[in-house]
């Protein structure tokens, strides 16, 4: 089954206008991001400072609308991403001890970020004079404990995680069923190839939400700026400003060091190769909905398909190094100062535990609130301090994603490396190519095969 040629050119060779040789520029798609990023600045400061309520709801309504199209693709897309995940893993050599490195990765970059998290707290002391006091936080309603996370990954029903957007219990379900499936043998390739077609169609239906991006990005910029003022963002300039340079020390000084000691390859390159999935991370805020875009950018920096497509829908649900390890250690801290409660040595080691083992808490989507509540619950510490920071969460959601995504695409790299299965030739020659060239290939050819192994 071969590809029709005229559709699989890419859309800037295509003539676009009537004349001889005469062609309209194609803007790049990270010029589209930055272009939106100072529309909605401007739009927003307009809004706030005229007191236009019409073009406030404007504004709150294009970034609802383009959050709940990446929310309505986000459950089956995790389930059938980690279902098909798991059988093509099984045609790599070594699977459990790729799978069980990538989990140590994981584990040791978190460790990492939280560590340095809670030491850029320390010494800054982020809700030292900010103004704010304890009645100024509301309770939660998003509440986490250890027993709803240890409890709530086997669900009541196979209904209410797609309602509810329970990642960690779908995941859960994918898992059984992808593992039922390589039990079953041949007898479950008709449902694995479904499986892999409804994938392919989520992934392209996502990719016109993805393209979306940059009109989201007005609305939900421009709306932040309105609704909460350069007031309000100057009380938490402190925890902000620890925030984006702790997840810069991640994303720019730890990464790059793995990448040159550990996997011995270029860090350059690889932020070269993996920069489209990261800039669309800062704007979608959505680890789970930059997935597709994750993937094929791992998959270009040389990682094996069959491994990427295990390992960053897996880091996509589990990875979290800037909402579950740097946001959490820092604002642990800044909560505790506000209500002035002391935390010693056995409350930091608590919230690296926490950060470590706990961050499947979190739902790859927007926000980490349930992280947060987990590790507030777990120190003891009031509940009601997350309410102080969610009228900035938006502004800290875009930075703690970017570190996300780019963790996730870090770690198979560095097992790929370790393991000696990286093709070197095509991670030296990724290209930041941009972001439109992955909607030509993001979605593999319904004609590929499932290939199953035995019954065991």
């Amino acid at each position: 089954m071969s590809a029709n040629p005229a559709s699989a050119a890419p859309e800037a060779e295509q003539p676009t206008g009537s004349g001889p040789g005469f062609r309209i520029p194609r803007v790049p798609f990270w010029a589209q991001i930055v272009a939106g990023l100072v529309l909605g600045v401007l739009l927003g400061w307009l809004a706030r400072s005229q007191d236009l309520g019409w073009l406030v709801t404007t504004l709150d309504e294009i970034g609802s609308l383009f959050v709940q199209l990446l929310k309505l693709a986000v459950a089956p897309l995790v389930f059938f991403a980690i279902l098909v995940s798991i059988t093509n893993l099984r045609q790599v050599n070594n699977a459990a001890r790729l799978a069980t490195r990538t989990l140590l990765w994981f584990m040791i970059t978190s460790l990492i970020a939280v560590a340095i998290g809670l030491a850029i707290g320390l010494i800054t002391n982020p809700g030292s004079g900010t103004g704010l006091t304890p009645k100024d936080g509301a309770l939660s309603e998003t509440k986490g404990s250890w027993i709803d996370f240890l409890t709530g990954i086997v669900p009541d029903n196979v209904i209410t995680p797609f309602t509810e957007l329970n990642v960690l219990q779908i995941v859960f379900m994918a898992a059984v069923a992808g593992i039922a499936a390589l039990k079953l043998g041949e007898k479950a390739k008709p449902i694995l190839t479904l499986s892999q077609l409804v994938l392919e169609l989520l992934q392209k239906a996502l990719w016109w939400v993805i393209r979306l991006a940059p009109i989201g990005t007005v609305g939900l910029i421009g709306y932040a700026i309105a609704d909460y003022g350069w007031d309000l963002i100057g009380k938490y300039a402190t925890f902000t400003a620890d925030v984006y340079i702790g997840c810069a020390l991640v994303m720019f000084g730890v990464y790059p060091l793995l990448l040159a000691t550990v996997a011995k390859v270029s860090p350059l390159q690889f932020y070269k190769g993996a920069w489209p999935a990261i800039q669309l991370a800062f704007v979608s805020r959505s680890s789970v909905g930059t997935m597709p875009v994750t993937q094929k950018v791992t998959e270009r920096l040389g990682v094996p398909k069959e491994y990427a497509s295990f390992a960053v829908p897996f880091g996509a649900t589990t990875k979290m190094d800037g909402c579950a390890a740097i946001y959490p250690a820092l604002a642990a801290i800044f909560i505790a100062q506000i209500f002035d409660v002391q935390l010693g040595i056995g409350d930091y080691l608590l919230i690296a535990f926490v950060s470590v083992i706990g961050s499947a808490a979190t739902a790859g989507l927007t926000g980490a609130t349930v992280m947060l509540t987990l590790t507030l619950s777990t120190l003891g510490l009031p509940l009601e301090g997350v309410g102080l920071l969610m009228a900035i969460d938006p502004i800290l959601d875009m930075m703690r994603t970017a570190t996300n995504v780019a963790g996730q695409a870090l770690v198979p790299v560095i097992v790929s490396a370790r393991e000696k299965i990286l093709d070197h030739d095509a991670y030296n020659s990724a290209s930041s190519s941009p972001l439109e060239a992955f909607g030509q290939d993001d979605v593999r050819g319904a004609e590929q095969k499932v290939t199953l192994p035995a019954p065991a």
